[in-house]
Parts: C-alpha cells; structure tokens; sequence
C-alpha cells in the first residue's frame, strides 16, 4: 500500500518582489480589468477596505485639491510680491525726486507712512554736511545718540528689534511713543564712510519683530546712504 504524498508547503509571495515585478511590467492589468475591479485596499480615512478604482479615484482627488491649493498659494504670493514691487517703485522714485536732504527725510517719513505703515521715521545723519537748520525726520548725530544706536543693532548692520520707550523718546523726539515698547528696523548708513542711521519704528511691539529678514531695510539703507553723498556733492557744488 502506498503512502500517501505529504502536501506541499503553501508558498508565499514576498510584497516587495510582487511590486517591483508590476512596476516592471505596468501592462500587466491591460485586457484584465476585471482584475483591478476585484482588487480591494485600505480606506485612507475610515475602517475598512474599497475598490482599487475607488481608491484612485480619492487619490486623484486629494491630488488635484492639493495642486489647487498650491496654485491659489502662488497666486497670493504673486499678487503680494508684485503689490510690494509697487509700492517699493514708487518709494524709490520719490525718493529720487529729492532736492535736498530735508527732502529726503520728508519722502522717506510720507512714503514709508503711506505705503508701508510706518509710524515713525527718522534719519540721524553725521552733523555737519551742509549746515542748513535741521527738520525733522533729520537730526544731527550726537555721541549718546551713537550709543543707543550701536545697542539696537548690536553688531549688525540691519536689525528688527523691540524699542523700549525710552529710547523711542530719545531716536524719535519729534512723534508719539508707545505706552511701553514698540518696535523698529534699524539700518546703518555707510558708503565709504558713515553716514548715519536709519530708523523705522512701530508702536506695535511685533510689527518689526526680531525674526523679520532685513533685506528690505538693508537695499533702502543703500539707496539713502548713495543718495546722501550725491545731495551733499550736489549741495558743495552750489557752495
């Protein structure tokens, strides 16, 4: 009597091998469709488990809501940065239509108030550039002055940081302060030689926050520190 044959051990497929095998072969489901319509996965949100159809048709979905959102996020940065290119236009411009440096301080204090909220500015300069009576936002540096403008910036040359009250008083004599702090971007002046300071202040103690990129303060320092040499030269040549 003969034994009978002991079953074959139940074999079984390794996942990673059966997916690297259907990534190669990616017509495997052409003329099989009834396959993929017996196929069932996980729910991606809920118990339970749907068609392989199904799931794809979620997939594309979550897929093109996605890429919607990020279209609409471009859009808003677009329209932000091109909103900011224009105010920075026209900024500039007025700035270059200055005849003076009591001028300067002027378009500097109206523009940055009208265009980019802007409470206070003033524009603290080396005395003695061209010995006109001075108007505010400008003011004639002193050495206390130097000081607490050396202590905002704290070894940078552009910085967002809080402006105790006190100190508003002293950089900014000629506006309101705040109750207790606000906040200021603070940008030295320099070309060739030092100039003086720039200062944008806002009551609100977060509106110049410390974690803000100074790029913006640092391109405006540029092109009031160039702008400075060039009324001053202008100024000798009339003198």
């Amino acid at each position: 009597m003969s034994q009978a044959k002991a079953p074959e051990p139940r074999t079984t497929l390794d996942p990673e091998r059966v997916a690297h095998w259907l990534a190669r072969h990616p017509d495997f489901f052409v003329g099989r469709e009834g396959l993929l319509q017996q196929l069932k996965v996980p729910h991606p949100q809920t118990q339970g488990a749907i068609s392989l159809l199904e799931r794809l048709v979620h997939d594309l979905r979550e897929r093109a809501e996605t890429a919607e959102w990020r279209l609409e996020h471009l859009l808003e940065t677009a329209r932000h940065n091109e909103a900011q290119y224009q105010r920075t236009r026209s900024l500039i411009l007025a700035l270059l239509e200055s005849e003076s440096v009591d001028a300067l301080g002027e378009a500097l204090s109206t523009q940055l108030s009208e265009r980019f909220r802007t409470q206070a500015v003033a524009l603290w300069l080396e005395p003695g550039t061209d010995g006109a009576t001075l108007q505010p936002p400008r003011f004639a540096l002193d050495t206390p002055t130097r000081v607490a403008f050396d202590e905002l910036l704290d070894g940078h040359n552009s910085r967002c940081t809080r402006l105790p009250r006190d100190t508003w008083q002293h950089l900014l004599p000629h506006t309101t302060p705040p109750d207790q702090h606000g906040s200021c971007a603070v940008t030295r002046l320099t070309v060739g030689e030092p100039l003086g300071y720039l200062l944008l202040a806002s009551q609100e103690s977060e509106h110049f926050r410390a974690t803000l990129d100074t790029l913006f303060t640092d391109y405006l320092g540029e092109i009031v520190g160039r702008l400075l040499v060039r009324l001053d030269a202008a100024h000798a040549r009339r003198g």
